[in-house]
């Protein structure tokens, strides 16, 4: 089955004219507000027999022997080899800003050969970050993402149900220090680096809250001196900065995606005058050999004769179509889309018109 995707946003730009105006806090971050990451081990319990064989994953047992020892059960020497228990990796985010006490979603996957996590519930496992420290605590029902069903002779998997999440399932136990209230300068960080949009940005803080207040650094900074305004809380200020509108400028860009056979194309991708010509050809070759033997009782040896059908067929193609210069990459896929081309084809006519020299703008394959 072929599943092709073709995404043309350039069509929509276009009849919408020039961009809309965004908000500063859709296009750059503050530097130094930003989550960090955490990560845990533990054991989710309770799988209707899916979990780990104990032999091939020892790890859970040894996992699972301390958790016990921890609650007051003695194992040594124990033979158990129960089947509804995983080894599971936990991670989440901890937000900027976030205090002891709130609740922050975690992510849930089995390393070792569990088959499904479905219907588990995670025990209490910590969650460390980078400096080995616990700042958080979680525990709670997994919801897995995927079903798995199997038989005798049969088994069938949709989704992945080895992992899977737990929504507020992780409880803030340490705070990150961070005193924002004393910073005086700020650093904007944009998300897409960029000049003209960077200049954007200084001209508009400048322009709604005093000269001089925004400055600009390089292309993906600016820096914000709230000394100048006097005495003022940061965080009222930046609350007002996020809220100020910039028109971005937006790079011209062909993105592929060659596993669904999805393009995207920016509003301003342009391409000089080329033509393109685009067909396929198909080489079939058939054995069908034949057995010669001879006649009852008389001389000779049993032979095979190779006997081969080779054929060369050609889809319909497009022929040479000329596209003069300066045309909208978007009318041009247009085109060819209305011709019949598939979108698996017209990966390779972009890829060969940035090829010949003829596409101006950066050219994305994932």
């Amino acid at each position: 089955m072929r599943v092709a995707l073709l995404v043309i946003l350039a069509a929509f730009w276009g009849a919408m004219g020039q961009a809309a105006p965004v908000r500063i806090k859709d296009l750059a971050n503050v530097e130094g507000v930003r989550g960090n990451d955490l990560v845990g081990y533990g054991l989710v319990v309770g799988l209707n027999g899916s979990g780990d064989s104990l032999r091939n994953s020892p790890f859970t047992e040894e996992i699972m022997a301390g958790l016990l020892e921890r609650l007051g059960v003695n194992v040594t020497d124990e033979a158990f080899r129960p089947k509804n228990v995983a080894a599971v990796i936990v991670t989440a985010t901890l937000p900027p800003f976030a205090r002891s006490g709130s609740q922050i979603g975690v992510n849930v996957a089995a390393i070792g050969d569990a088959k499904s996590l479905l219907g588990g519930t995670l025990v209490m496992t910590p969650l460390n970050a980078a400096d080995g420290e616990i700042y958080a605590v979680a525990q709670g029902s997994v919801l897995a993402g995927g079903v798995e069903a199997s038989g005798e002779a049969a088994s069938v998997v949709q989704g992945v149900p080895t992992t899977g999440t737990i929504p507020s399932g992780a409880r803030v136990e340490r705070e990150v220090a961070f005193d924002f209230s004393q910073m005086t300068n700020i650093r904007l960080a944009l998300r897409n680096p960029d000049f003209t949009t960077a200049a954007r940005v200084e001209a508009a803080i400048n322009r709604d809250l005093g000269s001089g207040l925004a400055e600009l650094i390089d292309s993906g900074t600016i820096a914000i001196d709230s000394s100048t305004l006097g005495k003022v809380n940061p965080a009222r200020l930046i609350g007002r900065i996020e809220n100020i509108s910039v028109e971005p400028e937006n790079s011209a860009r062909v993105v592929i995606d060659h596993k669904s056979g999805t393009i995207v194309i920016g509003e301003d991708v342009r391409i000089d005058r080329v033509a393109v010509s685009q067909g396929n050809l198909t080489l079939r070759v058939r054995e069908a050999p034949i057995v010669s033997q001879p006649n009852p009782f008389a001389p000779g040896d049993t032979v095979v004769l190779p006997r081969s059908q080779a054929e060369i067929t050609q889809e319909p193609g497009i022929g040479f179509a000329e596209v003069s210069g300066e045309t909208s990459l978007s009318d041009v896929v247009a085109g060819l889309n209305a011709l019949g081309i598939r979108p698996r084809d017209m990966i390779d006519v972009l890829k060969a018109i940035h090829a010949a020299g003829a596409l101006h703008a950066e050219f994305i394959v994932n």
